[in-house]
């Protein structure tokens, strides 16, 4: 698939993940919404694209809150007139045993990954589902395959996410001409271990680090892109992707 042109919606945008899949797709000629809560780390994302050549711009959203979605996707709409891709990548990882009942932690997850994916996709669809062709992509990861101790509710979040992306898939898969991939990676460099308010399980996943050499924002980027120009017949479901030397 030629991407030049194309108009994606990228949550989570402000660093890490999103904003590496930000900038590839901007590079491919790609108009990028970039959507976070934090505007100022985005609008330097659209001064650096725009600096390459590229298109984009900078949304405020929250996506916890359904009325902040659907005004970033309004906004989305206003500038380029539609949208060909989303990119569901918003997400928290803090990380705790259940017997310390940090249930602020725990409504925070399902907020963020199991309900701010489903408010930005319930306002992306109608235009998809309008010009018949889309491609949705849900970051969910290792965890929605394995349960691991420490991460049972955010494993529960992201086992969640794998099962809504195949339903969504069967569902708008032939009848809108959408395609839907489920992005599962394994440990990735990212601000998702600042998310760790436990001293014991953020020292373990520091240590972590020096024991194998995880995957960079950039590589999941590029498995993006993989499955976005994959043939319009081609639908990559999944993409598991771990660092060669990740032993679980």
């Amino acid at each position: 698939m030629n991407l030049n042109g194309k108009i994606a919606l990228v949550t989570g945008a402000s660093s890490g993940i999103g904003a590496a899949t930000a900038l590839k797709l901007a590079a491919q000629g790609v108009k990028v919404g970039l959507a976070a809560r934090r505007i100022d780390r985005l609008q330097e994302l659209v001064s650096q694209i725009k600096a390459n050549g590229g298109e984009a711009v900078a949304i405020q959203m929250d996506v916890v809150d359904p009325a902040s979605v659907q005004a970033g996707v309004d906004e989305l709409i206003t500038a380029y007139g539609t949208i060909d891709i989303l990119f569901n990548n918003a997400g928290l990882m803090p990380i705790s045993d259940i017997e310390t009942l940090k249930t602020d932690e725990w409504a925070r997850m399902v907020d963020v990954n199991i309900k701010g994916l489903l408010n930005s996709t319930a306002a992306a669809l109608p235009y998809m589902q309008k010009q018949h062709s889309g491609h949705i992509f849900n970051t969910s990861s290792i965890a929605g395959r394995k349960v691991f101790p420490g991460l049972t509710v955010y494993c529960a979040t992201k086992h969640a996410v794998t099962a809504f992306s195949e339903g969504l898939r069967l569902e708008v898969g032939k009848k809108h001409n959408i395609r839907v991939t489920c992005i599962q990676p394994g440990a990735v460099d990212t601000e998702l271990f600042e998310h760790v308010s436990d001293k014991g399980y953020r020292d373990q996943m520091e240590s972590l680090r020096g024991q194998m050499a995880f995957l960079k924002a950039d590589d999941i980027a590029d498995t993006i892109l993989f499955a976005l120009q994959a043939p319009d017949y081609v639908n990559v479901a999944e993409l598991f992707v771990l660092p060669t030397d990740q032993p679980w």
